[in-house]
């Protein structure tokens, strides 16, 4: 475990977690593998020369870097430049529509928006529109009048550069908050964050060694996986991959056999899926030593079938990016299906009710977490902002249970709570109780307002067989059973598949509408 005084007062994330691999003799070890690999050597070069054009494009010390780009080199290589030459970093999804990046241009003022083929199009028409516009760093294809292309800029510039002269409290990068209640707004974390985490979660709870290779199933946009596999890897040698490709089952299977990964990193949905997928029982896993899970909760019943089919241990936990990363988790050995596991070494748990007062044991209450890796503020949000931070403390909004060993159980958000009947009904509750069902392979609960009451409704994607009105009624009937009553879904409807936000989670935003008919 790490404390913020123990870090130094100058200190740049770049030089700590990626130059330093050079400087300690581990420059030939590979530090991303992909379509080629990548050495630490080379990777350092190359986040050396992208430093040389940010700052030929202007940027300076707090100045925004957006990052608008596929998963590989380029990526982690601009990301680490910008954190090198002391500027703000931050990044955005790679299929969005031009509106959106609108927003996140003109909410992040960005000097400099690095783009590829994928994004080019849709970035140009949204900074089209902006009263100062940002520069245009083009990587992997053509750059257009007033724009910079990423390799012509690149091959020129010298491949060593000095790190800014920042400190353990400087503004380092924005953590997006993932939008699923409203726009995202970023978290705003000092230098010493990501190392802060690094020790007290990679290193102190999941127990990272030069040996591992991590591969992440959220593309590196989103910090969980970013940090997973290009940072916590970084700060003890070890290796992650990178792909440019959307993840999907398929993929996945072959870059394990092919890169003989040791940790995956996970979230639910795709483990549901790669568990469904045809050719699942045939593939071989055997290269990981466990998984992580965040992001959304881990049904328990997911959680049991990976481990019946797979053998490979599972690793729940809870962060946010109003902590950085993650400050509960299971750790190797000791995991409990079901349960998000412990509080993380150098971070402080309480459950407190709708006045802040501590709940007694076993009782429900809001979880309220206190670390040196806690964010600033949001961005722009003064009033958010003073409900969410307390000095070190976040208030999260979350629910959980802690029971008498220190286990801490997901309940849902407090705003997620239905009021049926009179009665508070928790969606993940009625959930869990679906997926066991032979029949559902994923579902979601969610409410809406009929006749002025809030009523549940369960969209489910059935394993096999055919979506019907009597299997509804079943499903409606197995949920009065196995829990009380007034919890059983009002109304079932059927879905191919569950709409997810760019970060695989399940949209509940685009599900909480009245259902145009009922199947029951």
């Amino acid at each position: 475990m790490i404390r913020h005084e123990e870090i130094p007062q100058d200190f740049n994330l770049a030089s700590w977690f990626l130059d330093r691999n050079v400087e300690e003799g581990r420059g030939d070890r590979v530090a991303l593998y992909g379509a080629a690999n990548t050495t630490y050597r080379e990777l350092a070069a190359l986040q050396n020369r992208a430093g040389h054009v940010l700052l030929d494009l202007g940027v300076r010390p707090e100045d925004r870097v957006l990052l608008a780009l596929s998963d590989g080199p380029e990526f982690v290589a601009c990301w680490y430049a910008a954190l090198k030459v002391g500027a703000v970093v931050a990044e955005a999804y790679t299929f969005l529509p031009a509106k959106e990046y609108a927003y996140y241009l003109r909410y992040s003022g960005a000097r400099v928006v690095i783009v590829d083929g994928t994004t080019l199009a849709n970035v140009r028409e949204a900074a089209a529109g902006l009263r100062y516009p940002p520069a245009i760093l083009v990587v992997g294809t053509e750059a257009g009048p007033g724009e910079t292309s990423f390799e012509e800029a690149t091959e020129s510039a010298p491949d060593g550069l000095e790190a800014a002269d920042t400190g353990k409290d400087d503004p380092a990068l924005w953590k997006f908050t993932t939008g699923s209640t409203g726009a995202p707004k970023a978290v705003c974390h000092l230098m010493h964050d990501p190392l802060v985490s690094h020790e007290n979660f990679a290193v102190d709870v999941i127990g990272y060694t030069e040996a591992d290779i991590v591969l992440p199933v959220p593309k590196l946009f989103f910090g969980y996986a970013r940090d997973a596999a290009t940072l916590f890897t970084f700060g003890v040698g070890a290796a992650g991959i990178a792909f440019p490709e959307r993840s999907t089952p398929e993929r996945l299977f072959d870059l394990i056999e092919r890169h003989r990964p040791t940790i995956m990193v996970q979230v639910p949905t795709m483990m549901s899926a790669m568990l469904e997928h045809p050719g699942a029982r045939e593939r071989d896993l055997s290269s990981l030593r466990l998984c992580l899970s965040s992001g959304e909760a881990l049904p328990e019943e997911v959680h049991r079938r990976w481990l019946d089919l797979y053998g490979v241990e599972v690793l729940e936990g809870v962060g946010s990016s109003e902590l950085y990363h993650i400050y509960l988790s299971n750790r190797p050995g000791r995991a409990r299906p079901g349960s998000v596991g412990e509080v993380v070494p150098g971070y402080e748990a309480q459950l407190l009710d709708d006045v802040q007062r501590p709940v007694p044991e076993g009782d429900p209450g809001e979880l309220w977490i206190s670390g040196e890796s806690a964010g600033v503020c949001y961005w722009r949000d003064h009033a958010r902002s003073k409900r969410a931070f307390h000095g070190d403390t976040v208030r999260t909004g979350d629910l959980f249970v802690r029971d008498l060993d220190g286990y801490f159980w997901y309940r849902g958000r407090a705003d997620d709570l239905l009021k049926v009947g009179g009665i508070w009904v928790a969606p993940l509750e009625v959930e869990n109780c679906l997926l066991a069902h032979p029949a559902v392979a994923e579902c979601a609960v969610v409410g809406y307002e009929q006749g002025g009451l809030t009523l549940p409704v369960a969209y489910v994607v059935v394993r096999e067989g055919q979506a019907t009105p009597e299997l509804a009624r079943e499903l409606q009937d197995f949920v009065r059973v196995e829990l009380s009553p007034h919890k059983y879904p009002r109304d079932v409807r059927f879905l191919a598949e569950l709409p997810k936000t760019a970060s695989g989670k399940v949209d509940r935003r685009s599900l909480g509408r009245a259902p145009e008919e009922a199947h029951a």
